[in-house]
């Protein structure tokens, strides 16, 4: 695993894999409303690494980034979310609605068409995972890569759907998402849904992941002696690896969430694999290591940090 070349592209054994950002600054919360279980003082007590990629400390909010994992491998180009997208009416969201992010020029510039697509995967439905799913063609919501197979876990196909009417902790901050960038999609014949394990490839497999959402998933990477682990929403924060007990206020089952946090970073840090979360900043991805009851960053991962100047990369 070559963790030297300061760059958004990495090779692991066979696979190719690229950063693609849509948006990073802030979003709204303090560390304490984001992940409430953690002391205030924790928080303090590690501010020095945690600013400024993962909170500003002068005004006390989360920095988050919305990015997409652009992997190659086996000659297929597979995405790993798809982040907020455009055009979205989000009234219960209004952070991740009407955004104009240039994210279609950005996968471009890593050498992806939406045409040249052949898989996305959604680590779970809410909304800064799904938003590129669809675009807007007139009045109508299409696929985005229309020669892809969208991979959906049908625990969170069947939550989310509102025809089920299951409550979430979200209230009516999913409200939207479903209509305009899942079920476009089904229609469209391009969704395969899939529960327990979904094998992509010799070094790719789908596992479910259940807590944060009902039907969150993680994909691991093997790869000649290279391990990664693409987790989604297991972490939203890098103290979450520091203590795995403490969830994000946005997980539907709590003791299921902690219970696949542990699991997902014990086994990475067994593996000497690469963890890749959907909303680190910073370099977007780490090795850790076991310490104590939880876990440490052993290494970074290579990607360029976001400039701390750049603020957010989505235009309202």
């Amino acid at each position: 695993m070559d963790l030297t070349d300061p760059t958004d592209r990495i090779e692991l054994g066979g696979v190719t894999v690229t950063r693609v950002k849509e948006f990073y600054g802030p979003i709204g919360f303090t560390p304490e409303a984001f992940v409430p279980t953690i002391p205030e003082d924790a928080w303090r007590a590690n501010a020095d690494w945690l600013a400024p990629d993962f909170v500003d400390p002068r005004t006390n909010t989360v920095h988050s980034a919305v990015q997409t994992w652009v992997l190659r491998s086996e000659g297929k180009t597979i995405l790993v979310d798809t982040g907020a997208g455009d055009d979205k009416e989000r009234p219960y969201s209004p952070i991740w609605g009407r955004l104009r992010t240039g994210f279609l020029g950005r996968l471009a510039e890593a050498g992806v068409a939406p045409e040249d697509v052949d898989i996305v995967i959604n680590t779970h439905l809410h909304t800064d995972h799904v938003g590129w799913n669809t675009r807007l063609d007139g009045r109508e919501w299409v696929p985005t890569f229309p020669n892809a197979t969208y991979l959906v876990h049908q625990d969170d196909y069947e939550f989310w759907n509102p025809e089920n009417g299951h409550p979430t902790v979200l209230g009516r901050g999913n409200q939207n998402v479903f209509e305009d960038s899942v079920a476009p999609v089904h229609r469209a014949g391009q969704v395969r849904l899939w529960e327990g394990s979904h094998r992509i490839d010799a070094a790719l497999r789908l596992d479910s992941a259940p807590g944060h959402t009902p039907g969150s998933n993680v994909l691991t990477l093997s790869s000649g002696t290279d391990r990664a682990v693409f987790i989604g929403d297991v972490v939203h924060s890098p103290m979450q690896i520091v203590d795995p007990h403490h969830n994000s206020c946005f997980c539907e089952d709590p003791a299921g969430a902690r219970a696949t946090r542990r699991r997902v970073l014990g086994w990475a840090a067994d593996h000497s694999a690469l963890v890749f979360p959907a909303h680190l900043g910073g370099h977007g991805a780490a090795e850790v290591e076991h310490a104590g009851d939880g876990f440490a960053i052993k290494k970074w991962a290579p990607f360029a940090p976001y400039e701390a100047a750049e603020g957010s990369v989505a235009q309202a």
